[in-house]
């Protein structure tokens, strides 16, 4: 095979070496610079999170202390009187003695007002002003809730009397007494938003028109809305 007299082997010379880089002063205050750098943003970051840490469990201390907690309410003593008479709605009357429990340790509760209502069957016969004026309940006190329905403010007809007498019959009278107010919740000069309070306690009353053993001091359910 003739070979091509203008083209000649192309001749490969060494590989080139690769240049040795020698640090200088330079690059090495560089580099201290930089792990000083690191070590100072992290010891600034430790602290950091150890602090926000330390905040976290400080505030949950303070909640689970301050932590508030609902009024209690419970029902002791709720009478019909005249329950057994055919006319007694002519001269209708409903009493309740019930009571208002802070339980809270640290925490005052600051109600605006307090209004009672009673119930039959879901519908509502009567209703009035219990505490008219704004009250303060300090911390771990009791206060006795004491009223009464009658004329104008107890609304039951013949009609009416004639249902509560035939659940007399059967050995019961279920009632279901209501207690409304505008609460906050107080600490030191400090004040919650202002929080409308229920509190709904069912009353069974036996044929005497008196409150049945299962009903007393019966605690009663307590919501916010």
């Amino acid at each position: 095979m003739d070979r091509d007299p203008d083209r000649l082997p192309i001749q490969r010379g060494p590989e080139p070496q690769p240049i040795k880089r020698h640090n200088t002063a330079r690059d090495y205050v560089h580099r201290v610079h930089e792990s000083l750098t690191t070590r100072v943003s992290k010891l600034i970051c430790g602290i950091f999170l150890s602090l926000l840490l330390l905040v976290g469990i400080i505030t949950f201390i303070l909640w689970l202390s301050l932590r508030p907690h609902r009024p209690r309410f419970h029902i002791h003593e709720f009478s019909v009187p005249g329950l057994s008479q055919e006319n007694g709605f002519e001269n209708a009357r409903i009493s309740f003695n019930a009571s208002a429990r802070n339980s809270n340790q640290n925490i005052g509760l600051r109600y605006d007002s307090m209004n009672g209502s009673v119930y039959y069957r879901d519908q509502k016969i009567g209703s009035t002003p219990l505490i008219p004026e704004p009250f303060y309940q300090e911390p771990k006190s009791t206060r006795d809730i004491i009223g009464a329905f009658s004329g104008a403010t107890l609304t039951v007809n013949s009609q009416r009397w004639k249902e509560f007498m035939n659940d007399r019959a059967r050995g019961t009278v279920v009632f279901r007494l209501e207690f409304a107010s505008t609460i906050r919740f107080r600490v030191s000069s400090w004040e919650s938003k202002r929080h409308r309070m229920y509190a709904n306690c069912d009353v069974d009353v036996g044929p005497d028109g008196l409150i049945l053993p299962i009903s007393k001091n019966r605690k009663c359910p307590v919501y916010f809305s």
